[in-house]
C-alpha cells in the first residue's frame, strides 16, 4: 500500500457479499482510507460499513446483475478505469447510477468491461462523497 501510495497509484478492492460484516466498521472505513483505496466493488454491503466509506471518501460500487469478481475473471491484479463518476454528479444522477468500469490485466493480455451500481443512495451521500468525505464537507461548511 505505502509503494502505491508514494507512486501516486489509488487503490480498488474487489469484495463479495456483505462486505464489512463483522468489521470495526468505522475503523475499517478510515483503514480503507489510510491504505489508500479509492473504490470498494463488492457483491454488496454491510449497510453501515458502506456509509461509513461514504464518510471516508471511499466509493461504493456494487457488481451489477449478480456479477462478480470470480464471474468476470477478475483476480485483483487488473488496472481499473472507472468511466463517468464526474457526469453523474453534473446531472445529479439524472442519467442513473451505473458506471462503466475497465479492468485491463497488467500484461496486457485483454480487458474485461462491466457495469457498476454507485450505492451514494441518498443526496447527502453524494456530497459527502463531492467533497472527499464527512469531515472535507463540515470544514467547507465552516468556511
Amino acid at each position: 500500500s505505502m509503494r502505491y501510495q508514494a507512486d501516486g497509484v489509488p487503490l480498488v478492492v474487489l469484495a463479495g457479499t456483505e462486505y464489512g460484516t463483522g468489521s470495526s466498521r468505522d475503523w475499517a472505513a478510515k483503514g480503507s482510507l489510510l491504505l489508500g483505496i479509492r473504490a470498494v466493488i463488492a457483491a454488496s454491503f454491510e449497510r453501515i460499513h458502506r456509509s461509513n466509506l461514504i464518510g471516508m471518501g471511499v466509493l461504493p460500487l456494487e457488481f451489477d446483475g449478480g456479477q462478480s469478481a470470480k464471474s468476470l475473471g477478475l483476480d485483483g491484479e487488473e488496472v481499473f478505469d472507472i468511466h463517468g463518476l464526474a457526469d453523474l454528479f453534473t446531472g445529479e444522477f439524472a442519467s442513473g447510477r451505473t458506471l462503466a468500469v475497465t479492468a485491463r490485466r497488467p500484461d496486457g493480455s485483454g480487458e474485461t468491461k462491466f457495469q457498476a451500481r454507485v450505492r451514494l443512495d441518498t443526496p447527502q451521500e453524494a456530497e459527502y462523497y463531492r467533497h472527499g468525505g464527512i469531515l472535507q464537507y463540515v470544514l467547507r461548511q465552516l468556511l
